[in-house]
């Protein structure tokens, strides 16, 4: 399905549904299709909210973890949200803590799945070559634990971004920003209810990277979900969404 794309000011987003506010944050390779499933479930009971990231439109300067942390707040700001459920995947889980660090009044829960903050595998040492298909499809594949995940229309999106010279830097910087801005000191200061839905075979933010949260965010619940990668709500959409509706039903009204 489609999404009509609104826009406020700067500020593009996607808002199905009515009831609390539940605001998605994707990655870096992160498109609308990421979210589809988690969306159709739960436009019936919530107002799902989709901040289009400006991964590309931000200066070198602001192309940052922070940087997009910041167009968050001015987004929330700009369509005055507040006691919203914040979930955010990958570099999206990254920006959602930093967000949260400063503003943590606004939000009423906090769900990462796959978060960059503490640790990542990125691309690896090697960034590919331009028009190395092949490499792209490969890394593209590692992100699920099937990797018929990856379908052809998925590998174009991420070949297509690393093709872009100038999308190919933003990318470079943001993973940089992503490795500099470890979030292992601050994690105790989100109080939150905050709960971690997991893939048991990410090999991007692997098992130990969620433990390592659990330790750290004091008010926080670690979901496994088996025979899967790096994008649960992705991969196993039924199961995500199951224990997602499950927290979100003991954090309502």
């Amino acid at each position: 399905m489609e999404y009509e794309i609104k826009q406020q000011g700067k500020f593009k987003f996607v808002e199905e549904g009515e009831g609390e506010p539940l605001i998605l944050l994707h990655g870096l390779f992160g498109a609308l299709s990421n979210f589809h499933d988690l969306i159709e479930h739960f436009r019936a009971s919530h107002r799902v909210i989709v901040p289009l990231l400006p991964l590309f439109d931000l200066s070198l300067l602001d192309t940052t973890v922070s940087g997009l942390a910041k167009h968050v707040a001015k987004f929330v700001e700009a369509r005055k949200l507040e006691n919203f459920h914040l979930l955010g995947n990958s570099l999206g889980g990254h920006v959602g803590l930093v967000y949260t660090l400063k503003h943590q009044a606004k939000v009423k829960t906090i769900i990462l799945t796959g978060s960059s903050g503490l640790f990542e595998n990125g691309m690896g040492e090697t960034y590919p070559k331009r028009g190395d298909r092949e490499f792209i499809r490969k890394k593209t594949e590692l992100t699920f634990y099937d990797p018929n995940i990856a379908t052809k229309e998925l590998v174009d999106e991420v070949f297509e971004i690393v093709n872009n010279r100038i999308k190919a830097i933003k990318i470079i910087a943001l993973a940089k920003s992503a490795i500099r801005h470890n979030l292992g000191d601050e994690l105790k200061d989100i109080k939150l209810p905050a709960c971690l839905i997991w893939g048991k075979n990410d090999t991007i933010t692997p098992p130990m990277v969620a433990e390592e949260f659990n330790s750290m965010l004091p008010n926080s619940e670690l979901h496994w979900i088996d025979k899967c990668g790096h994008a649960p709500m992705m991969e196993v959409p039924q199961e995500f969404n199951i224990i997602l509706a499950q927290f979100l039903a003991q954090h309502k009204g």
